[in-house]
């Protein structure tokens, strides 16, 4: 049960509907919905704009292969068992060409077994930065090798987006739509 009421559109104030056009009008589309985390960030409007324009950066507009952006969201939900953000990115993950055994296994909580180098070597960035909330000159190295230096502090970018996303989601309990089995087990 989501912890906020129903935003209809014309509910919102000036401001939130400024928001909200500004966010329908960038790359999540025309019909992008009250719902994901910006129906928790919509209280607060300044707020609410600054997220989502980050957030259409760490999305669109990285070099990050998607393939590669998406085994970082999903590994980030599955932390966070942000059930939203997992229903949400896996669709995306296998569009960008992530194979479901690396989902299936990332989803279970296990390390999976990777054909590419360049999924081993996020992956194991993901997992040492969410661990010990630092990563080796080694893991370091190897995701620069595969990312470039700008790809690198994309990365960081779109783990630390991904987590205040997910950390909404689960604040303001957002629920999936109707109908959706949750991902997780709660």
């Amino acid at each position: 049960m989501s912890r906020l009421p129903s935003l209809d559109p014309k509910d919102l104030t000036d401001v939130q509907k400024k928001v909200l056009d500004d966010i329908r009008s960038g790359p999540r589309g025309a019909t992008t919905g009250i719902g994901g985390p910006f129906a928790g960030w919509l209280a607060s409007p300044e707020f609410a704009d600054k997220a989502q324009k980050l957030g259409a950066l760490m999305r669109f507009g990285t070099s990050v292969p998607a393939r590669l952006k998406e085994l970082g969201i999903l590994y980030v939900a599955r932390v966070w068992s942000a059930q939203f953000e997992w229903y949400a990115h896996k669709k995306f993950a296998i569009e960008g060409g992530l194979s479901l055994e690396v989902i299936d296994a990332i989803h279970e909580g296990r390390r999976p077994d990777f054909a590419n180098d360049d999924e081993e070597a996020i992956y194991d960035f993901c997992v040492e930065l969410h661990e010990t909330h630092r990563v080796s000159d080694a893991r370091f190295e190897a995701v620069k090798r595969h990312l470039g230096a700008a790809g690198a502090s994309e990365l960081v970018g779109i783990l630390g987006y991904y987590t205040l996303v997910s950390m909404t989601l689960n604040v303001f309990q957002i629920p999936l739509p109707e109908g959706e089995p949750l991902p997780f087990d709660e």
